[in-house]
C-alpha cells in the first residue's frame, strides 16, 4: 500500500536511472533519432524500421518490434488498423518553476486545481490570465523547484505543424502561469522564475491500435478480468474535453489489461505500448496515464523477448502462461 500511490518524480535523476537499468541490460541506446520509415516482407512481417539522424537514414531490422511511440507511429505506417477520435483531448506542456519558497509552498493554500478553494481560481476570475485554465497539478521535485502538469493546448501530435504551435503556445501559457502564482501566491512565488519546459509536448490521445481485442469502457466500469491479463489498472477515466465528468473506482477496485491488447489485429511480429495499445475512446482516458503504461511497457518487452526466441517470432502465439509466470516472478501484480 505505501507504494501504490502517487509518486512524485525528479526528471532529472529519473533520466539517470532508466539510462542505467537500459545499459545494465545489454541494450544499446541511440538517442536524436527518429523512426521515419517502415519496411514489410509480407503483407502482416515488418522487416526492418528506416530511423533518420545525423547519420541519414539507416535501416535497423529484428525479429519483433514494439511501438512504443505514443501516436501509433511505427504499427500504422506497417498498415495496422487503427482508432482516433475528431476531437482529441487537450494537451499540456509541463514545466517547472524554481527559486520557489518551499516553506511558504507547503504552509500555504493548497493550489491543487482539485480543491476549488485553490488561488488559481482568482486568477481565472481575474480575467487577466486567459492562457491560464482550471488544470493545475503541481509537486515539490527539489528543495525551491515546483513541477507543473497545468494548462491545455488544443494539438494533434501526428501533425508536426500542430505540435510546433502548441510548443510555441505551451512556453507562453507557463510564463502566464507564473504571473498569476506570484499575483494569488506571493509567499511562495514572488522570486520564482521557468526554469524547464518539457523536450517534449504531453500528448494524450491520437491513435489507439486495433489489437486482437479492444478493451471497452463497459470492460472498466465492471472491473473486468481477463485470462490473459499481464497487470491491473485502478485510475480513474480522465478525459481532458469540455465538461467531461471523470467516473472513478471505489478504494481497493481494478481492472486487468489484457496481452490481447498489445497485439496488434493486422501484423505478426509487431507489439504495441503505451497510449496506442487497443481501447476504445472512453476507457482510454484509464489507459493513457503513466502507471498501466508502465505496466503494458513491461509485458511488452517481456513478450517480445519470448517470440523473438521462438521460431515463428509470432507476437499472437505467445504462450501467455510463460509470459505471465516471469512477468509475476518479476513483481508484477494481477489475479
Amino acid at each position: 500500500p505505501s507504494k501504490l500511490d502517487w509518486v512524485n518524480i525528479n526528471p532529472e535523476y529519473l533520466m539517470k536511472v532508466y539510462e542505467k537499468m537500459v545499459r545494465d541490460s545489454g541494450a544499446k541506446v541511440l538517442f536524436f533519432s527518429r523512426v521515419a520509415a517502415v519496411e514489410k516482407s509480407a503483407d502482416d512481417t515488418l522487416d526492418a524500421i528506416i530511423v533518420a539522424n545525423k547519420n541519414g537514414l539507416t535501416a535497423f531490422k529484428a525479429k519483433v518490434f514494439i511501438d512504443a511511440t505514443g501516436d501509433g507511429d511505427l504499427a500504422t505506417w506497417a498498415g495496422a488498423e487503427y482508432m482516433k477520435t475528431d476531437v482529441l483531448q487537450d494537451a499540456t506542456l509541463c514545466f517547472s518553476i524554481a527559486n520557489v519558497d518551499t516553506y511558504a509552498f507547503l504552509n500555504g493554500p493548497n493550489l491543487h486545481s482539485d480543491d476549488k478553494r485553490s488561488p488559481i481560481f482568482n486568477a481565472i476570475r481575474s480575467g487577466r490570465y486567459p492562457r491560464v485554465s482550471g488544470h493545475m497539478c503541481l509537486n515539490l521535485v527539489g528543495p525551491g523547484v515546483v513541477q507543473f502538469n497545468a494548462g491545455h493546448l488544443h494539438a494533434d501530435s501526428t501533425d508536426p505543424w500542430s505540435v510546433t504551435d502548441a510548443m510555441i503556445e505551451g512556453r507562453l501559457t507557463a510564463e502566464e502561469y507564473l504571473l498569476a502564482l506570484k499575483d494569488v501566491a506571493p509567499k511562495a512565488f514572488a522570486n520564482a522564475f521557468v526554469v524547464k519546459t518539457a523536450s517534449l509536448l504531453g500528448a494524450r490521445d491520437s491513435r489507439r491500435i486495433v489489437g486482437d481485442y479492444v478493451f471497452t469502457g463497459d470492460d472498466w466500469r465492471e472491473r473486468k478480468t481477463f485470462d490473459d491479463e499481464i497487470g491491473r489498472n485502478c485510475y480513474y477515466i480522465d478525459v481532458h474535453k469540455k465538461d467531461f465528468v471523470p467516473v472513478h473506482y471505489k478504494k481497493g477496485d481494478s481492472h486487468g489489461i489484457p496481452y490481447r491488447c498489445l497485439t496488434p489485429r493486422d501484423l505478426k511480429n509487431v507489439l504495441t505500448a503505451g497510449r496506442c495499445i487497443s481501447t476504445d475512446e472512453e476507457a482510454f482516458g484509464s489507459l493513457r496515464v503513466m502507471p498501466p503504461c508502465l505496466v503494458t511497457g513491461e509485458a511488452a518487452g517481456t513478450a517480445a523477448a519470448l517470440a523473438a526466441s521462438s521460431s515463428s517470432h509470432n507476437v499472437h502465439s505467445v504462450d501467455v502462461a510463460d509470459l505471465r509466470t516471469i512477468l509475476r516472478s518479476n513483481g508484477a501484480y494481477f489475479l
